[in-house]
C-alpha cells in the first residue's frame, strides 16, 4: 500500500488505441510467436514520486479461430509517464486493442524542500 502523506494527490486517466493491424496486414494480425506493442504515456502532471498505475483493455478484437492469449502491463513508471504496453505470443490473431489506464500519486507541493547532501 502506498501512503500519501498530504492532500496532493493526483488522478490522471486515459485511453489509447495501440494498433490496428488487420487494416495493414500488421505483426499482430498475421505474425507468429511472441510480440509487443507499446506506447509512451505522459501524464499531464508530474508526480513526486511514481505513481500507482493500473491498466486494461477497452477494446480488443481477435480472431474467432484462434486461441486469445494476451497480456496487458505498465512498465518503466516514472513520476513523468510510463509505458503502456501490449503483448500476445503463439498462432493469436489480434485485430486491435485500445487500452485504458488510471493513475494515483502523490503531487508536489509548494512547501516542499529537499536538504542537498
Amino acid at each position: 500500500m502506498k501512503r500519501l502523506r498530504n492532500h496532493f494527490i493526483g488522478v490522471d486517466s486515459g485511453e489509447v488505441q495501440l494498433f490496428s493491424d488487420f487494416e495493414t496486414d500488421g505483426e499482430m494480425w498475421i505474425g507468429d510467436g511472441p510480440r509487443e506493442s507499446r506506447k509512451l504515456i505522459k501524464f499531464s502532471a508530474k508526480y513526486r514520486v511514481p505513481p500507482t498505475v493500473t491498466v486494461g483493455l477497452s477494446l480488443w478484437d481477435m480472431d474467432c479461430e484462434r486461441n486469445v492469449r494476451a497480456e496487458v502491463v505498465a512498465e518503466e513508471v516514472t513520476n513523468l509517464g510510463f509505458h503502456l504496453v501490449f503483448r500476445t505470443w503463439a498462432d493469436s490473431r489480434i485485430a486491435r486493442v485500445r487500452m485504458s489506464w488510471m493513475s494515483i500519486g502523490e503531487l508536489a507541493f509548494k512547501d516542499d524542500w529537499a536538504i542537498d547532501p
